[in-house]
């Protein structure tokens, strides 16, 4: 049976959140304070999605372990983003930090505790106090298993605030009237296989990354850049998606992710030789350089002889030194992951790593209150009314060419809890919702009845898998022009195989095979966002490090010709035509004199 409007069925909220991870459910509980009927959509149960897998911590210039205040986070972010990162964003993002922390210890989020009761903070990448002279303990942390505590603590709150919750739903289009607002959203209910439309005043994307678009990746199978997508299809930009970041401690061969807070609590890097080689690279933080830099250390000791392993292509993380008791206190899952995916016991022995793909700096563009804006005429930030974004879809930009440890989660608390005000306060200012435009499904139905009356066509995981290889390939850690202009190619033309996408099975009920499909539609979206983004930046910057490009200096992984007066700009890429415009970066904080561009050294 076809997919037609005579057999959609039509709901109104308030606000309707498309996600129930971190950034998703802290908006949704200040909107169901707030007294807003708010309907919160999610392809599986809340607690299951993507930021329960954070480990290491939340950052904020608490001070309770060592000096720190909101100045030397504020510096910190600006350098580790590579003077990519709005610095008006930055300063509200990590002013609010401390008070987003208490907000979740006042909720009861069970963090670890100082023998004084202070919540326990350990150090992380790049975190310096005294602008960069030494490192910071900044990470606000429980045990390894941060995101798991936050999450469950925010779904706790959301069931008090009585939050309505659709499990396993996908959204599938945003639904734009004549004069490009934005008035709900179509949704397919994954237990029916129904096709709904949720009318809505205001709709918030809280979908997370797009990790999957790459093969090695930290990222959960859900993470399929589905907000992106739908804002790609809208006509909405995507900005920065040039910019991924490979996390250092990947375990090899398997792609878990082992917590940035390993390092933190005083595991070292090694090579073959034995050395711990990051004193060469980062003499001031060594272990505890930002990611980017780390990765680019890591990868050039295997591609230099001194890997790991028969094959010598894997780095080792030491952490027996720590002792057992210390192991099971701070890092329990780090040692349930070494146990399960490497099979080491690493209160013994070390264990395998590799950098693997990990985060998406760039998303869908921005303002400080999550409001979506794009480009009208000479207006680069002009608001798209009735959408916003927060989380790993969004790009505000707090974190440039290159995100710190901690600041992902601390991201998701203060842009989640400032859209929420910001919608709240909005939504009591306009009662009334704007009509649905007589297309309002179309674009959906099309793509559901596409699938179910092709008679023959490809299976989806197999263009899904050709999509992640190609962008591994063709975007890793080092980059060269060559490599980039050949996956544009290899993109362009997998996305008219995408269009040819057939299902074998046609049922309605919990069709698994139907819901990858349609996560394909966004896969190639933010796939092609990236490759087109990246083959057109010609600097290094980042986690965008391309080798055809000088190196300023003798060091193998020093910032590779950084064109400040060129590329001290955010890309902007737009679904229709693959055609990229950019925008400038704002270097003006709020209320403190800008950090000025400089070589990064740690």
């Amino acid at each position: 049976m076809s997919y037609t409007k005579n057999n959609i069925t039509k709901r109104k909220f308030d606000v309707v959140i498309i996600g129930a991870g971190g950034s998703g459910m802290r908006a949704s509980l200040q909107l169901s304070r707030a007294g807003l009927n708010v309907a919160v959509l999610s392809k599986v149960f809340p607690t299951r999605s993507h930021t329960v897998a954070a480990q290491g911590g939340i950052g904020a210039s608490l001070g309770n372990m060592s000096e720190d205040n909101w100045h030397y986070h504020f510096y910190d972010t600006v350098k580790g983003s590579d003077w990519l990162g709005d610095q008006d964003a930055i300063e509200f993002m990590c002013r609010q930090a401390p008070e987003v922390v208490y907000d979740l210890e006042h909720m009861g989020m069970p963090f670890d505790r100082n023998p004084d009761g202070t919540i326990y903070q350990r150090p992380f990448g790049g975190h310096t106090a005294n602008y960069g002279e030494k490192p910071v303990q900044r990470a606000c942390a429980a045990a390894d298993r941060t995101g798991h505590a936050m999450l469950h603590t925010l779904y706790q709150q959301n069931v008090k605030a009585r939050t309505s919750f659709f499990v396993e739903w996908m959204a599938l289009d945003l639904i734009r009237d004549a004069e490009g607002d934005v008035v709900g959203v179509t949704a397919l209910e994954m237990e029916t296989g129904e096709l709904h439309i949720l009318e809505a005043r205001t709709v918030l994307l809280a979908t997370g990354g797009a990790g999957r678009i790459f093969a090695a990746s930290t990222n959960a199978f859900i993470n399929t850049g589905d907000g992106l997508g739908m804002a790609a299809r809208a006509g909405i930009p995507l900005q920065d998606m040039e910019f991924w970041q490979f996390h250092p401690t990947g375990v090899a061969g398997a792609g878990v992710l082992l917590t940035e807070g390993c390092r933190g609590e005083g595991a070292i890097l090694m090579n073959s030789n034995g050395e711990r080689f990051m004193e060469r690279y980062a003499p001031t933080l060594k272990d505890l350089a930002p990611r980017d830099f780390v990765s680019r250390c890591m990868d050039q000791e295997i591609k230099e002889g001194r890997g790991c392993g028969p094959n010598k292509d894997y780095i080792l993380l030491k952490l027996d030194h720590l002792g057992a008791e210390t192991i099971h206190k701070r890092l329990p899952s780090v040692y349930e992951i070494g146990v399960n995916f490497a099979n080491v016991d690493i209160t013994k022995e070390p264990i395998p790593v590799v950098p693997t793909i990990h985060y998406q700096m760039g998303g869908i563009p921005t303002n400080i209150h999550g409001q979506v804006v794009t480009q009208q005429g000479s207006d680069d930030r002009a608001v798209v009314n009735g959408l916003y974004a927060v989380g790993e879809c969004s790009c505000v930009s707090v974190h440039g060419a290159n995100r710190l440890g901690t600041n992902s989660l601390l991201d998701l608390l203060v842009f989640g809890r400032a859209a929420g005000n910001h919608i709240a306060e909005y939504n009591n200012r306009s009662k009334a919702h704007k009509p649905l435009p007589a297309d309002a499904a179309d674009r959906s139905l099309e793509r559901l009845n596409r699938l179910d009356n092709a008679s023959t066509g490809e299976y989806s995981q197999d263009v899904a898998n050709d999509i992640r290889a190609a962008m591994q390939l063709h975007a890793g850690v080092f980059r060269t022009q060559a490599s980039m202009d050949e996956g544009v190619a290899k993109i362009a033309a997998l996305r008219s195989r995408v269009g040819s996408i057939a299902l074998k099975d046609q049922s309605k009920i919990f069709n698994t095979a139907r819901i990858e499909a349609l996560e394909v539609d966004n896969l190639i979206e933010c796939a092609q966002a990236t490759i087109v983004s990246a083959a057109a930046r010609k600097e290094c910057r980042g986690a965008h490090t391309v080798d055809d490009y000088e190196r300023p200096t003798d060091d193998p992984v020093a910032p590779m010709g950084r064109d400040d007066a060129n590329w001290m700009k955010h890309t902007l890429w737009y679904s229709e035509g693959s055609r990229l415009s950019y925008k400038s970066v704002n270097l003006k904080p709020l209320t403190v004199d800008s950090v000025p561009p400089k070589v990064r050294t740690f």
